[in-house]
């Protein structure tokens, strides 16, 4: 329980290369990925999160090397936390910016199919908002992937 097969700094390193693939592949994948789930979306996380389990740990099922993982990925959690707060360019590169994807009631067909957002994604938004096309100022795809509207004054 208490002797492991890896020695401790390993957990470390393979968390840390753990995290920062994800967080790449998390990103590559898009806003919506990330901020609004389906069931889909839920059950490819928790498939993820299976698959890379043995990349984590080595193969090692004691107590302690999982305790130093989930020390890692905490610690490599608030070190981004930290620096995104710190700089706003490293918090663009980790978080990504809001996407303009339409304006004056029309949303641009090239950006939306590049957000991945469908019709009734689009339609839910206005509808969130309580506003009609033709009232739509601005609309954007946050970062977090929530749609935000803007109507005209």
């Amino acid at each position: 329980m208490f002797d492991m097969d890896l020695p401790w700094w390993e957990f470390i390193v393979r968390g840390l290369a753990v995290y920062l693939l994800l967080l790449v592949m998390v990103r590559l994948s898009g806003h919506r990925t990330v901020g609004q789930f389906t069931p889909f979306d839920l059950l490819v996380v928790m498939l993820l999160s299976e698959a890379v389990s043995n990349s984590l740990n080595g193969g090692d099922d004691s107590l302690v090397g999982g305790l130093i993982g989930a020390a890692t990925l905490v610690a490599i959690n608030s070190l981004v936390a930290l620096l995104s707060s710190r700089s706003a360019r490293f918090e663009k590169l980790v978080d990504g910016a809001a996407v303009l994807i339409g304006r004056d009631g029309v949303f641009f067909d090239k950006v939306v199919r590049n957000c991945r957002l469908s019709e009734s994604d689009l339609e839910e938004a206005l509808r969130e908002h309580d506003c009609p096309r033709p009232q739509m100022k601005c609309a954007f795809l946050e970062a977090d992937g929530q749609i935000t509207i803007m109507r005209k004054p």
